[in-house]
């Protein structure tokens, strides 16, 4: 905002000779410091908000103020009068995002690290060797458990399968299948503990 002043004060110091014409309302002229703030009153709020739709609410105010700055500066070209302000406004401010925009690029493209520059880390060949182990003496293991305690274990914790839902199906009771549980679980423990 304070940039913004600054130019207007700038302009202010650039003032229409006694004999020239006044421009209209709608154009900016060079040294036209009334016409830059009406400019501002009208177009700053939507300006603000076109610019809080597209942009990170912490630089809406730089891109408010770049976009009066960068329309000031072009206002005070001499010999040159901005023939719809409006216009050169909302360009100016497409502008700015397409800028933003097209350098968050260019820095993400600069941080990119082909992957073939990179060393992948391959399979770590000893957990896969436990691992199998690990489910070959699981697979053991429930192996050598009764088929009834098998069959209720499995359907616990593979199936999802509730106490109850077991116990209706089985004819138990849920003390019964907690029993089953307990024992596949004390089992199960016991062999995987004992290479």
């Amino acid at each position: 905002m304070r940039l913004i002043a600054d130019a207007l004060t700038s302009l202010s110091a650039a003032r229409i000779a006694e004999g020239d014409p006044l421009p209209p309302d709608d154009r900016v002229a060079a040294g036209s410091v009334l016409a830059l703030e009406d400019l501002y009153r009208a177009q700053g709020p939507g300006l603000r908000r076109y610019f809080a739709r597209r942009a990170d609410g912490q630089d809406v105010d730089d891109l408010m103020q770049e976009s009066f700055a960068r329309l000031a500066d072009a206002a005070n070209v001499p010999d040159r009068t901005i023939e719809q302000p409006e216009a050169y406004l909302n360009r100016i401010a497409t502008n700015l995002l397409r800028n933003r925009a097209r350098s968050a690029l260019q820095r993400s493209l600069a941080q990119h690290v082909p992957v073939e520059e990179e060393s992948l880390a391959g399979p770590d060949m000893t957990a896969a060797l436990e691992a199998r182990d690990l489910l070959d003496r699981l697979q053991n293991a429930l192996i050598r458990l009764k088929p009834k305690t098998r069959g209720i274990f499995l359907a616990h914790r593979v199936d999802g399968h509730s106490y109850n839902e077991i116990a209706k199906q089985t004819g138990l009771s849920v003390k019964g299948v907690e029993w089953h549980m307990t024992k596949a679980i004390a089992h199960l423990d016991r062999m995987l503990r004992s290479r």
